[in-house]
């Protein structure tokens, strides 16, 4: 990622922040990938694109994660959906559908995309990507409030999501949440995931590299993300999953 592209993500960061709703109704954020091309209206790309995304709308929600390709080189269309680990298959639906919908709005003629809600993302391109490690497509998201001991509580967020790291990637959703105590009654929250067409390997890879951006994005914030294609983790002071 350019340091002009980073550095606009950051002016960003606090207005993705409060657009957000509990419902997930406001994309977090998205990229449109330059460079994979363009496609011209109705040609064969978009054809096979649009039937991908309905395709995902409707193989994603029960488990949870969907992978697919449709057509034929050079036409070929490969995309995935991954929701949430804690939200429910109706839920899932609802944020796939409005993500596929979104998207190709926001990047109407682009062979590449990407697009993060609370409750989904939805990934697809013109070459195929599964397997692979996504470390292009992240952006940051923090509180703007800040800890009163920061060294403290950045050691506390690194010591829980490093655990749930190990958590998630031992388990079929590559995907984990849990607590911990801070000061008194007061508890810290976490949560990992990864996208399911990676290994349980590469996703602790993914999380651990992530986990290690938190620094740069998150310093003594009362919470804070680092989102990617692959991967994402999550801290806050409040409860935020589903029971």
């Amino acid at each position: 990622m350019s340091s002009s592209r980073f550095a606009s993500l950051l002016h960003l960061l606090t207005f993705a922040f409060l657009l957000q709703t509990a419902f997930g109704v406001d994309p977090l954020f998205h990229f449109c990938s330059n460079s994979a091309g363009n496609f011209t209206a109705y040609d064969t790309y978009e054809g096979n694109l649009n039937k991908l995304i309905g395709y995902l709308s409707i193989q994603a929600p029960p488990p949870g994660f969907g992978l697919g390709i449709l057509g034929q080189q050079p036409n070929q269309a490969f995309g995935l959906a991954l929701c949430r680990g804690d939200v429910s298959t109706p839920d899932c639906k609802t944020c796939v559908v409005e993500a596929g919908s979104e998207i190709r709005k926001r990047c109407p003629d682009n062979r590449g995309a990407i697009i993060w809600y609370d409750n989904c993302l939805l990934k697809y391109s013109n070459t195929e990507f599964f397997g692979q490690i996504d470390n292009q497509n992240k952006f940051y998201m923090y509180n703007s409030n800040s800890v009163s001991d920061p060294i403290s509580f950045n050691q506390k967020t690194k010591q829980l999501l490093s655990q749930l790291a190990n958590d998630a990637y031992a388990t079929p959703k590559l995907y984990a949440t849990g607590e911990m105590e801070l000061y008194g009654s007061q508890k810290l929250y976490g949560l990992t995931q990864c996208t399911r067409d990676i290994s349980s390997g590469d996703c602790k890879k993914c999380l651990d590299g992530i986990i290690g951006e938190l620094p740069s994005c998150c310093d003594g914030k009362e919470g804070g993300r680092v989102v990617g294609g692959s991967c994402n983790v999550r801290y806050e002071i409040y409860p935020f999953i589903n029971a």
